[in-house]
């Protein structure tokens, strides 16, 4: 039977026609954990599981793709991917990445469509064992107790907006991904909608009907992902700043808590506690 996914989500000709990719080795297990290590710049073409998937990274961070949205995931977040969702990523840094793939019984209750959560020290501490239990771990006994404790704090984690919508029409879709090569620019909207050779009022119309937000609301949080990307990478605050095209690194500060309610050096410094607690295992 064809297992290929239906959802219109999926239906982008760059992604549509993916392969899935099996989940390698025993998957008796309701849930099964692995550990990946990948170089900066790799990058994981586009792909499905028929497992839901939980993505994480000790160290490094990570861009998730699907045909009609982006998802920033560093350290101290994560991504649910529903399954047979067509996804790809891109990774910043070197990724010591954890994954936790999840069949649709022991996935019950989360969320039908990707999203990035909020990890919280307890979880860290649950995905570091599961992925170093043995491929036919006892799931009746203290081990399956531990998958179970480890699918309840999922359950139980906030959501985070480090999340980008992107067009499905190709004129729009080329316009998004050349302000993503150069988001310090702050160029007119009626320049964008002129080289479209459209009208300002047609541009905003679209682009609200397409991906559900503002031209403008759509540009900021571009540049926040990017600024998460790069205080990820390590960059200073003041730099992040000044690249994205802020006035100041106050102005930047204050976007920065008002999307994600806590300051650029404080997310930063979650982070850091992470990849701290990593490199002492």
């Amino acid at each position: 039977m064809d297992k290929r996914p239906a959802s219109a989500d999926h239906s982008a000709a760059t992604l549509g026609n993916a392969p899935e990719s099996p989940v390698q080795g025993e998957c008796s297990r309701a849930i099964v954990a692995r550990r990946t290590s990948y170089p900066s710049g790799h990058h994981v073409k586009p792909h499905w599981h028929a497992r839901a998937q939980f993505i994480f990274a000790l160290a490094g961070t990570m861009r998730v793709r699907t045909p009609r949205r982006a998802w920033i995931v560093p350290p101290s977040r994560a991504l649910w991917v529903p399954s047979h969702t067509v996804h790809e990523i891109q990774m910043y840094g070197v990724v010591e990445m954890r994954s936790l793939y999840v069949d649709n019984a022991a996935g019950g209750g989360m969320p039908s469509s990707c999203v990035v959560l909020d990890v919280t020290p307890l979880l860290r501490e649950l995905v570091v064992r599961a992925a170093a239990l043995p491929v036919r771990y006892d799931e009746d006994g203290d081990e399956g107790l531990l998958m179970r404790l480890l699918m309840a704090e999922i359950r139980r984690l906030p959501a985070c907006a480090l999340d980008l919508p992107l067009p499905e029409s190709p004129d729009l879709t080329l316009l998004c991904e050349r302000l993503l090569t150069d988001l310090s620019t702050r160029r007119p909207c009626r320049s964008d909608a002129s080289d479209m050779t459209v009208s300002t009022r047609t541009l905003y119309r679209r682009f609200l009907r397409e991906t559900g937000i503002t031209f403008a609301r759509w540009k900021q949080q571009a540049r926040l992902l990017e600024s998460v990307r790069r205080l990820g990478d390590g960059a200073a605050v003041t730099t992040v700043a000044m690249d994205l095209g802020y006035e100041s690194p106050s102005a930047f500060s204050t976007m920065f808590r008002r999307s994600l309610g806590i300051a650029p050096r404080a997310f930063m410094a979650s982070g850091d506690r992470v990849s701290a607690s990593h490199r002492v295992r």
